[in-house]
């Protein structure tokens, strides 16, 4: 027969070895570089851990006004989440680099179009200047929502 001691330690072990095997799991980064979007760059375009997504300043340079750049910008992200296996509705928080302030109303409007309600949080801020002498840059994070019978 078994003792409690036994038990109790190979309970103890078991949970132990459980733990560290979750996060490991929790801690595997897979990199995103969807096709279509530039691989050559010194950081990735994404990197998920688990059922997160952060997804790198994204820009959107085109000809064209503050409204072009900003659609293409975030078409750009949509490659990543959807790459990644994300939907637009599950961007959490944003954060919006703008060169020119004066620009902010244009964006804002090509921003409504792309995300439904619930809006993610959202930062905007104006820099003096952009790589690639962008109008806007964009960088997100996700957070993959769970159906709700698993959320409980």
């Amino acid at each position: 027969m078994i003792s409690r001691a036994t038990l109790v330690r190979s309970a103890f072990l078991s949970s132990i070895m459980l733990l560290g095997a979750t996060a490991l799991q929790a801690q595997e980064r897979r990199i995103i570089n969807p096709p279509g979007l530039p691989t050559n760059l010194p950081f990735s375009n994404g990197i998920q851990v688990g059922d997160m997504l952060w997804i790198a300043g994204t820009e959107g340079v085109v000809s064209g006004d503050i409204t072009e750049e900003t659609r293409t910008a975030l078409a750009n992200i949509k490659k990543v989440l959807d790459a990644a296996g994300f939907d637009v509705r599950d961007v959490v928080q944003v954060t919006v680099y703008l060169k020119d302030i004066e620009d902010f109303q244009r964006m804002n409007a090509a921003y409504r179009e792309f995300f439904p309600d619930p809006r993610p949080t959202r930062t905007t801020v104006q820099v003096a200047r952009l790589v690639n002498d962008a109008r806007v840059e964009i960088t997100s994070v996700a957070v993959r929502r769970r159906p709700a019978q698993e959320a409980r």
